[in-house]
């Protein structure tokens, strides 16, 4: 079957999952994100499995996440005490500490390595999960008798726009992609590609913009937009950038047509922290 049907069907049916997912309850929404940072921790960690410098024990790294996580999203459903959450300092540090009983050959990397793959791929799920559960500052759900068509989770249209970005810069890409953006990194992504999943990325923000919040937020998802496809760019092309240091093709082969968990969220990744960040400064400003 051609590759971009294989990638357009696996792609539908994943979105289907997870944009399923939040509108049906955040509890469902926490227990798919909680997974996907399960699956993409230990492609993570694999990813050195067979490295020359790197040994690392993966068990044992997404076993301080996966601990970590828990914590947090507890605290975050008041299961446990909210005190708890800062527990989860000193646990990263003892992450660090085991190195002193493994003694391999360079414990210094392979605490980087299991400390990238903990704020690489950890962190950025937790954000995504809390935003979920909070819901924005801005107040999106504040529509009333107005003749809006559309009632969304921000998380929602947070993928939506990373998906959107991601889907047109490939497209347009392929159709007229000819000036490459960075080759050394990543020889088939095109300025042409890059600019049109931008200016995409942009007419869906505009479109969130003029019908969320009786259009109140116009400037915010604008922003949003913008901040969101550099993000997605800047992920993609590290990944990338991550995959050739290790003479990989993908992170894994679990979605025919895209590669693995890190391949399909590289972009997300990237953009759920800086946007987490801008929504609460432009709640502040």
């Amino acid at each position: 079957m051609n590759n971009l049907i294989v990638r357009a069907l696996t792609g539908a049916v994943f979105a289907l999952l997870v944009l399923g997912a939040i509108f049906l309850d955040d509890r469902i929404a926490s227990l798919m994100f909680g997974a996907f940072m399960l699956m993409g921790i230990i492609e993570f960690y694999k990813l050195f499995e067979h490295h020359k410098e790197v040994e690392i024990d993966w068990r044992l790294g997404t076993f301080f996440v996966i601990l970590v996580y828990g914590i947090g999203i507890s605290a975050i459903y008041q299961i446990i005490p909210t005190v708890f959450i800062y527990c989860t300092a000193p646990l990263i540090f003892i992450l660090a500490l085991t190195e002193l009983w493994r003694r391999k050959k360079n414990p210094i990397l392979n605490v980087a390595v299991l400390f990238m793959g903990a704020f690489y791929i950890g962190y950025p799920f937790y954000l995504l999960t809390v935003t979920n559960l909070t819901d924005s500052p801005t107040n999106w759900t504040d529509i009333e008798n107005t003749d809006v068509f559309f009632r969304m989770p921000i998380t929602a249209m947070l993928i939506l726009l990373v998906w959107t970005n991601d889907t047109f810069a490939y497209l347009i890409g392929r159709l007229l992609g000819k000036k490459k953006l960075f080759e050394r990194i990543s020889p088939n992504k095109t300025w042409e590609g890059t600019i049109g999943g931008i200016t995409f990325s942009v007419l869906l923000g505009v479109v969130f913009g003029l019908y969320t919040n009786n259009g109140n937020d116009f400037i915010y998802w604008i922003v949003c937009a913008l901040i969101i496809a550099a993000c997605a760019i800047f992920g993609d092309l590290f990944q990338s950038m991550m995959k050739r240091s290790l003479n990989i093709k993908d992170s894994g082969s679990l979605l025919p047509g895209h590669g693995g968990i890190l391949d399909r969220f590289d972009a997300l990744l990237f953009a759920v922290p800086f946007f987490v960040a801008w929504t609460w400064i432009y709640n502040y400003l």
